[in-house]
């Protein structure tokens, strides 16, 4: 554990005030990382107990299904439907317990990122190009850019577990149970097996094609390999499929090829835009306008939406900052020389512009 030092004089300096916050950030951690510590010492204890019940269920399952023919049917729907609970708490519990474990070396590799920081700062040299941008690595990052880099990427990554836990992962555990009732019912019900495999096979179905959706939007395969403007169009495209919104995609300028990065953190921005549009904006109709310029390439979001007041949402400390994610997504863009201008009204919708550099040219 770093041991806090005083940092506090008449007149703190930059670095010094950098420091501080770095270890109230660092002991903050700690604390969170003790209590969630705690929790899943608990979880633990719940998920056994469920396990034993689980076992027990199991047993007179197995009874029951012996004796199929004389079991009354009540209690063959009774067992079965406790069966099916049983199985559904183990589960989510063993996904909650899974979540604080993930949580918890999140955490642990962000305090890790905290002290290296820290050590790094206190050691290191500091160069006097921008005070305010604070004290710079060897390789010219901020030690304040480092850190909102690491709590981007430890936030996609959460954000990543719980879409793959509440989708894809609960689909499969429920085919699992289809699986074990029908595998039960062929030689006894063959008529409601057929019904029970049809069943499975249209869940299979679906969750499949949202496997297919997870993946496209996790990384378009079409960006790759025909950059960003195609892969606009067809994510506009699908996107107008699946939610009902109009959303009209004007492109000016040399359609072209650009850095891979700067394709990437373009689409991101026209995706979260998007995302925003539909989520918190509750919008009908949106407007794209590309602009792939020859010094920058613009991307100006427009929507009919409810609009909001700009200086909350890009609050990087408000809760409603992070359910939009506009502030982060400015920081990702300034990390390449972009730049996230915002305009918007309650009640009167919101445009949102979206610029980077151009950068070298790609053949």
């Amino acid at each position: 554990m770093l041991k806090a030092q005083s940092a506090h004089s008449d007149a703190a300096s930059p670095k010094d005030e950098l420091l501080e916050e770095i270890r109230t950030e660092y002991e903050r951690i700690q604390l969170q990382l003790r209590e969630l510590g705690s929790l899943i010492e608990h979880s633990q204890l719940e998920v056994d107990k469920l396990a034993q019940r689980n076992q027990a269920i199991a047993t007179r399952l197995k009874q029951v299904e012996d004796n199929f023919d004389t079991v009354p049917r009540s209690d063959i729907k009774a067992t079965f439907d406790a069966a099916q609970d049983a199985r559904q708490r183990l589960l989510t519990m063993r996904g909650q317990l899974e979540k604080l474990q993930s949580d918890k070396n999140n955490l642990e590799h962000f305090g890790s990122v905290l002290e290296r920081v820290l050590t790094l700062v206190e050691g290191a040299e500091i160069v006097a190009r921008d005070d305010s941008a604070g004290p710079q690595s060897a390789d010219g990052l901020t030690a304040a850019t480092v850190i909102r880099i690491v709590e981007a990427q430890e936030s996609e990554r959460q954000r990543l577990a719980r879409q793959m836990h509440d989708g894809p992962a609960q689909s499969l555990t429920n085919f699992i149970l289809q699986a074990e009732i029908c595998q039960r019912l062929f030689d006894k019900d063959p008529r409601r097996a057929s019904e029970e495999l049809n069943n499975l096979k249209a869940a299979a179905s679906g969750t499949f094609q949202k496997v297919r959706d997870f993946i496209a939007d996790l990384r378009p395969m079409m960006l790759d390999d025909l950059g960003v403007v195609p892969t606009v169009r067809r994510y506009v495209d699908n996107f107008q499929e699946k939610t009902g919104i109009t959303v009209e995609l004007a492109i000016s300028g040399e359609e072209r090829r650009l850095e891979a990065h700067r394709e990437v953190m373009l689409f991101r921005g026209v995706q979260e835009l998007l995302s925003n549009a539909r989520d918190h904006a509750n919008a009908s109709r949106v407007k794209i306008s590309l602009d792939m310029g020859m010094d920058n390439i613009t991307a100006t979001v427009e929507d009919n939406g409810r609009g909001f007041n700009p200086e909350e949402v890009m609050d990087r400390g408000s809760e409603e900052s992070k359910a939009v994610g506009l502030s982060t997504l400015r920081e990702r863009l300034e990390l390449v020389g972009g730049t996230l201008r915002v305009n918007s009204t309650e009640g009167e919708g919101s445009t949102i512009r979206v610029q980077i550099p151009a950068g070298a040219p790609v053949y």
